[in-house]
């Protein structure tokens, strides 16, 4: 059993619960954590939670993103990218930093960017 980081336990803003279904534009400025089904887009600067009851399907641009669920469409993240077992996603990623657990099935195409991505030299 994996224990919740202080995101997960914290601060999270709005939520949007298992068995609810929502689509159109989601604008958010803190964290906020999605466990129900979601179509459409999404933007913010700061963190999404995709609990694993969850299946996203749409254009996704934030600062941080922890996938658990479902997850179909394109993914660009500011910070990084969490997928966490037993997320499924299906689409494009682009980010600066991507942490992968084993068991999470990824289809599409990962394009690391961003000023982790640049080698500096000493």
């Amino acid at each position: 059993m994996r224990k919740e980081t202080p995101l997960e336990k914290g601060e999270i803003k709005a939520f949007l619960g298992p068995g609810s279904k929502f689509e159109g534009k989601l604008f958010f400025d803190e964290i906020v954590r999605l466990d129900g089904n979601f179509k459409g887009e999404i933007t913010s600067k700061d963190t999404l939670i995709v609990g694993e009851t969850a299946d996203i399907e749409g254009e996704v641009a934030v600062g941080s993103f922890i996938l658990s669920g479902r997850f179909k469409g394109n993914v660009k993240a500011a910070t990084r990218v969490e997928l966490r077992r037993p997320a499924q996603i299906e689409g494009t990623i682009e980010a600066p930093i991507l942490s992968i657990e084993e068991g999470v099935v990824l289809n599409g195409s990962v394009s690391m960017t961003g000023a982790s991505a640049k080698k500096t030299t000493p």
